[in-house]
């Protein structure tokens, strides 16, 4: 029987987690330090969910590592699916850059990822430290789907013009699913997209642009919005690995979702997205509301 583990950090997605982990007839511990005690070291089969601080150091006391997307994933993405420039590099080289991009640490939130120039990135971090440098777009809604075998079993909208979508409920309607899930179902069934064999990955619209991913990341770590908390468990059961086995090269089977005529209509209207005169968006178009992201 999964054991769910939980920090001690009370949240209403760790509160959602143990909710459904009890109704799977699920074990539930929350630990009350960030020492995990002897006797669970032991437990049969962990399920863990962390905060990424914390979250090697914990993985690691279980005898556990935890998949994480590789820091490049993102500029190695074909260019059709992210719809904008975006390099890894490093924060000496970013520094370097005058004019104003999107920065953001890779797999961790060291800083927040914002709009910068080279002077006014943070200055108490090492100048080696691996950064992503991208293009500034303008983001008008973003959904977030959590992803088992490269399949999609439970995705919401989280943001609309940057405002959080908590109070509605993350309400999406089903033009708008149908849409999220057909561009994600693309995007998996690539074979030149590798993946962990969990991961989650936030897709949204660009703003002049389209559709587009927006990053990836690791699901033990990830908010749930209003995705399926059942479903978040399914995925986080694969999210770490024993300590010391290779890392995973991710299998490129297509994702299973039932075919709809919504669906059908929503992959035909993404069949243009690699047109090149969609990447051309002004950046100053934009109207300042939304959320403005790389």
């Amino acid at each position: 029987m999964p054991t769910l583990i939980l920090t001690p950090r009370f949240t209403e997605d760790s509160q959602a987690l143990w909710r459904a982990a009890g109704q799977l007839g699920w074990k539930v511990e929350r630990l009350a330090t960030w020492r995990v005690p002897d006797e669970l070291r032991s437990v049969a089969e962990p399920v863990l969910y962390l905060e990424a601080l914390f979250g090697p150091t914990l993985a690691a006391q279980f005898g556990l590592r935890l998949l994480e997307p590789a820091e490049d994933w993102l500029p190695r993405l074909p260019v059709e699916y992210r719809q904008r420039d975006i390099a890894l590099t490093t924060l000496r080289e970013a520094r370097a850059r005058m004019e104003p991009a999107f920065v953001k640490p890779p797999n961790d939130k060291s800083f927040p990822a914002a709009a910068h120039t080279g002077a006014s990135l943070p200055a108490e971090y090492p100048e080696d430290m691996s950064v992503l440098v991208s293009e500034i777009v303008t983001w008008e809604k973003e959904f977030r789907g959590f992803i088992l075998d490269r399949t999609l079993r439970t995705h919401s909208v989280y943001l609309r013009d940057g405002e959080l979508q908590r109070e509605n409920g993350f309400r999406s309607s089903e033009g708008e699913d149908a849409e999220a899930i057909a561009f994600v179902e693309t995007v998996l069934a690539d074979p030149r997209v590798e993946l962990p064999r969990t991961a989650v990955i936030d897709v949204g619209v660009i703003a002049g642009k389209g559709w587009a991913v927006v990053e990836q990341n690791s699901a033990w770590g990830s908010g749930i919005y209003g995705c399926d908390p059942a479903e978040v468990l399914e995925v986080l059961r694969f999210a770490s690995v024993p300590d010391g086995s290779p890392p995973p090269s991710g299998s490129h089977q297509a994702m299973s979702v039932q075919a709809t005529p919504l669906l059908d209509t929503a992959r035909k209207s993404l069949r243009g997205i690699a047109c090149p005169e969609k990447m051309g968006l002004s950046r100053n178009s934009a109207p300042v509301q939304r959320r403005v992201g790389g």
